[in-house]
């Protein structure tokens, strides 16, 4: 028995040394760089909260019975060999620009947790649409596409990462963890609208002057509210320096008026409204080319109210009444628009929801979850279009062909962006080092 424990100890030592090892290096790189000439530059992420049906939509399966392929039928699209649901004709028209990507898959079907490991790329500690956001949160992609902007030096007028109109969120009583600041704190917590864009009255809150204070009259205010701060705080507080930072960052948003230019969508001509639609998620497809025009590095627009996608029940009603022709109208002005203005080079845009659905019609014509595999749409930022990547079974319900994480999706866009997703990290709540994406 003395060898197996020599042994034992000494894959113990072997193992802690390596162990050891990882850590410093982890510890080196989180100060690495992005890549000289990264042609992207933003991100513009549409997220369907409550989970599109890909088999009515992007991955059908006009082969399967009848309690697998549904009601609607594949049609051509530009690119030949692409079939897509005929309740897309624009996106058909524009197929040659979008990578469709039928091969993803995770392993948590609640809502909250699909879709923080849809944003994040690591499963949420427990399988729960009951969960709220808390300080120990590991952050999504647009946290980290925020921070690491910040990290670089970003002096944008807008904010680095935004979401509009609301943040993801299951019935708006638990709000989806992941997409705030989290272990990186408060500093790094997007900016949320919550706002209607499409509101006659919209106006973004807290990013003007009241009418009755001047530039001058702040400025007096800011002054002597340090002065105060300094005098009477007697010991440095990290807590102390992130709120006059804050402060600082607060005051320049409202004095510069760049951001509140960049969030008014009444410098729109009307025909371009029209044309994204005049609806909630139209309006926030338009709103975040503008961000994206005036700098901000991400932006999530979210399909929603809440988990608006849920189709359990009259499935094919409400993707052909309901919810498909505003997706569709926004998603294919937005790269019609990007295009022509010369930014759908630099932005990448990416379609996604919490995972898939099942691919048997359950006894109310509906869909339930299903995150063995689903769809997710890739258009822009150096993506080459026209193409499918991987492939699922018979029925849409499990990858056969290069079967794709949230965490492998979230890497590519790390790389886009000219950041290596494993030669930077960032510290948990606890203080361990964390790659960008796994």
């Amino acid at each position: 028995m003395v060898q197996p424990l020599l042994s034992a100890r000494r894959l113990f030592l072997q193992s802690t040394s390596a162990a050891g090892a990882l850590m410093a290096g982890l510890g080196r790189v989180t100060t690495a760089k992005p890549q000289a000439g990264a042609k992207v530059k933003s991100v513009i992420l549409i997220f369907n909260c409550g989970a599109p049906s890909h088999i009515d939509l992007w991955d059908m399966k006009p082969e399967a019975t009848d309690t697998v392929r549904g009601q609607f039928k594949p049609i051509a699209t530009n690119v030949p060999g692409i079939q897509v649901s005929e309740l897309m004709p624009r996106l058909a028209e524009r197929t040659n620009k979008l990578a469709i990507v039928r091969s993803l898959h995770h392993t948590q079907s609640s809502h909250n947790s699909g879709m923080y490991y849809s944003i994040v790329g690591r499963p949420y500690r427990t399988d729960s649409t009951l969960i709220n956001p808390s300080p120990t949160d590991y952050p999504c992609f647009g946290t980290l596409v925020g921070w690491l902007a910040q990290r670089d030096g970003y002096t944008g007028a807008v904010p680095p990462y935004v979401i509009t109109p609301e943040p993801h969120c299951d019935s708006k009583v638990y709000i989806t963890p992941g997409q705030f600041g989290g272990c990186l704190g408060s500093k790094y917590d997007p900016f949320v609208l919550n706002a209607d864009p499409n509101a006659a009255d919209f106006k973004v809150r807290n990013l003007r002057l009241n009418d009755e204070l001047t530039k001058e009259r702040l400025g007096e205010r800011s002054k002597l509210l340090g002065e105060l701060g300094t005098a009477t705080r007697r010991v440095p507080s990290a807590t102390a320096a992130e709120y006059d930072l804050q402060r600082s960052k607060a005051t320049e948003l409202v004095t510069s008026g760049d951001a509140a230019r960049a969030f008014d969508l009444s410098k729109e001509p009307t025909a371009i409204r029209e044309r994204y639609g005049r609806h909630t998620w139209g309006q926030s497809h338009l709103l975040a080319r503008r961000l994206v025009e005036h700098g901000t590095k991400f932006v999530t627009t979210v399909n929603g109210p809440s988990i608006t996608w849920d189709t359990h029940e009259d499935n094919f009603g409400r993707l052909k009444n309901r919810l498909v022709p505003p997706m569709e109208q926004a998603f294919a002005a937005l790269l019609d628009d990007l295009s022509e203005r010369g930014l759908l080079d630099t932005t990448l845009v990416v379609w996604m929801g919490d995972f898939g659905r099942t691919p048997t019609i359950n006894k109310t014509a509906g869909r339930d979850h299903w995150p063995q595999c689903y769809t997710v749409v890739l258009a822009g930022g150096g993506i080459r279009g026209g193409q499918i990547i991987g492939a699922s079974d018979k029925i849409g319900a499990h990858p056969t062909e290069n079967p794709i994480t949230p965490a492998d999706l979230h890497a590519t866009i790390f790389r886009l962006l000219g950041y290596d997703p494993h030669a930077i990290s960032y510290h948990t709540s606890d203080g361990r080092p964390t790659l960008l994406s796994d």
